[in-house]
């Protein structure tokens, strides 16, 4: 109960509610995570307070900068352990969301956590984003992009924006000031068909943890070269 608590006090600085069902998924989820972790490397955060602020506040944050109540279908890449993906479906259960991750292990850790708490309309992949990205059945088909993965703005940029539909956006999660990054990215997001957004800056609930939202809107189509083959955007960013 006290877990249960916690979690809400905090969630509460986002003005999200929760049923107590959603509630339990987070908490079961957690469990989850924390198990696994003894086996296979998920994360290095596994103290629950401490995990709530800098797995799910932090996943959800992106209710800042994108109003969620009118998205309608995600793709996750680079999801790892699940976020922001699975957070945000459980707050959101509407939400039709892909996660993609380049291993298979994390893939099949994914799905024993949406079997276990009875999410629909999830869907895994394993692969790379570089091959997905030109599958006709996820290419430009989403609403919106989110990624928590760690690399620079043009690359990751070229990873997700041909995932989005014209009209939608991608949103990556970032740390700290990222005036240098975004002015050095400019190329790239013009060249992928996007234009970069309000920058949305904030520290994270009961944290010094500062993070930094930027989304990218898509403005027109990507051009079919793009994303280059794999290993390319992270070797050659545009």
């Amino acid at each position: 109960m006290e877990l249960i608590n916690t979690f809400e006090s905090k969630i509460n600085t986002l003005h999200i509610d929760l049923s107590k069902e959603q509630q339990s998924q987070y908490v079961t989820y957690y469990n989850m995570v924390v198990e696994k972790n003894k086996v296979m490397n998920l994360t290095g955060i596994t103290e629950f307070d401490e995990f709530i602020d800098k797995h799910y506040i932090d996943s959800l944050s992106i209710v800042n900068a994108v109003d969620m109540t009118r998205v309608n279908s995600i793709i996750d890449v680079g999801t790892g352990a699940g976020f922001p993906g699975i957070p945000l479906k459980i707050a959101f259960p509407h939400l039709k969301i892909t996660l993609l991750d380049s291993l298979n292990k994390r893939i099949n850790f994914l799905n024993e956590v949406i079997e276990t708490l009875g999410l629909q309309n999830v869907e895994t992949c394993h692969g790379r984003a570089e091959d997905f990205g030109h599958r006709k059945e996820y290419r430009e088909q989403y609403d919106l992009c989110a990624s928590r993965a760690v690399a620079n703005l043009s690359t990751l940029t070229e990873y997700c924006l041909p995932f989005v539909k014209v009209g939608g956006q991608f949103v990556s999660y970032k740390s700290g000031n990222v005036d240098n990054e975004l002015k050095e990215s400019s190329k790239a997001i013009k060249i992928l068909g996007g234009e970069a957004g309000k920058v949305c800056s904030f520290v994270l609930p009961g944290t010094d943890f500062a993070r930094t939202l930027v989304p990218i809107k898509k403005i027109k189509m990507t051009g079919n070269k793009y994303p280059r083959k794999a290993g390319t955007p992270s070797k050659e960013p545009l």
